[in-house]
């Protein structure tokens, strides 16, 4: 069974970057055609941010996300990156790594395996 490891949240100040990273363990086991980038704030319903195509690395991001987030594969097509820059209060929420053998799109329900997210806190 595929498992998904987040890492890279914290908390910053507005203004500020983080990058967080994305593994899918074991390389061995990972077959998934995407690996996408979600989070949830409290309270709120979980949205889509950003996914690339783990065979050829094109990538598709949500309006919310343009400008500001960058999604890459890494090196091994198990993982992901996901560069946030100039973040604000509202960017505070638990962020997820998520991966899928079919549909790649950027809803929630599509999606088959799940980290079990990374918290990012961004304070005024």
């Amino acid at each position: 069974q595929v498992r998904l490891e987040e890492s890279g949240g914290g908390s910053v100040q507005a203004g500020e970057s983080l990058r967080l990273s994305c593994t899918a363990v074991p390389e061995s086991n990972f077959h998934g055609r995407c690996l996408g980038w979600f989070r949830q704030a409290p309270g709120k319903e979980r949205e889509g941010l950003a996914l690339v195509y783990t065979c050829d690395g094109d990538t598709k991001y949500h309006d919310r996300a343009k400008g500001r987030f960058t999604i890459s594969r890494g090196g091994a097509k198990n993982m992901v990156y996901l560069q946030m820059d100039s973040l604000g209060p509202n960017d505070t929420a638990m962020y997820y790594c998520a991966s899928s053998r079919a549909l790649c799109t950027l809803g929630p329900p599509t999606w088959e395996i799940w980290g079990q997210g990374t918290q990012v806190t961004v304070s005024s």
